[in-house]
């Protein structure tokens, strides 16, 4: 069955006092609409969903890698694309909107378990 969604109808998730996020998903994609507050870091983790991010405002800074060998800053307009399996740490420069796909989607966040989140 096909279902219009609108954002505004989704309800807000806070995370923690920096972190706020919407989700969408179906079987096989979630997209998550997320606001968080400057200073807010997504610490290194790795899971088996490949991951888009694209960013609406702010800064964000990732590094790659196990040992954080690779370092790249996305502004408004920017999206990177993350494979499985890929280490990865994000640091918001200044309040960031951004919103993530992945697949498939994300249990752990629908279940609770994202404990690497909730710090």
């Amino acid at each position: 069955m096909v279902k219009k969604i609108n954002w505004d109808d989704v309800p807000v998730e806070q995370v923690t006092d920096k972190m706020q996020r919407r989700m969408i998903y179906g079987d096989k994609v979630m997209i998550a609409k997320m606001k968080f507050k400057d200073g807010f870091l997504v610490p290194l983790h790795e899971h088996h969903n490949e991951q888009v991010t694209q960013v609406i405002s702010g800064t964000i800074r990732f590094w790659f890698g196990a040992n954080k060998e690779q370092t790249m800053d996305l502004g408004p307009g920017d999206s990177v694309v993350i494979p499985a399996h890929v280490p990865h740490e994000a640091l918001m420069i200044g309040d960031v909107e951004e919103i993530d796909t992945w697949s498939p989607i994300r249990e752990d966040w629908l279940d609770g378990t994202d404990d690497y989140l909730r710090k």
